[in-house]
């Protein structure tokens, strides 16, 4: 006795893919712009930029739909890679200079996935923070 089901369906196909839609045509078109790989142990971001620095574009495994440990694997940083390459190639971008920050797993795969959309790399640069002494250790214990 209880609500009846409404089912709606859309026009769509049966195998539509679950990523993100790229569009074709671009309001930008930049040439050369920057790539910024911040590689955690939980998660992999990845910035497009033109050459100033401006932000064209960006994804993380968490925003495409890997969840919990599967975000910081090296086979979502290619996912994420592959989408921001579609997405410059889009806007017609020919060479990207790669900045590469932390110490996930996804750091390598990410620029891989990247370059598999035909978009070169004029340098790569490595700005991870390390620490020279690091903080004060404890005091001995007084018995």
């Amino acid at each position: 006795m209880g609500k009846k089901r409404i089912v709606k369906t859309n026009g769509g196909t049966e195998g539509e893919s679950k990523t993100p839609a790229v569009s074709s045509v671009s309001k930008k078109k930049v040439e050369i712009g920057g790539l910024y790989v911040q590689s955690t142990y939980n998660n992999t971001k990845i910035v497009l930029t033109d050459s100033k620095g401006n932000v064209l574009a960006t994804s993380s495994s968490g925003s495409i739909g890997f969840k919990g440990a599967k975000k910081g694997t090296p086979f979502a940083a290619a996912k994420v890679g592959e989408i921001l390459g579609a997405k410059a190639s889009a806007m017609g971008m020919k060479e990207v200079a790669v900045v590469v920050k932390g110490v996930g797993s996804g750091r390598e795969s990410g620029i891989r996935g990247f370059i598999g959309k035909g978009i070169g790399i004029s340098s790569i640069k490595d700005v991870t923070p390390v620490p020279h002494n690091g903080p004060k250790p404890k005091k001995p214990r007084r018995v």
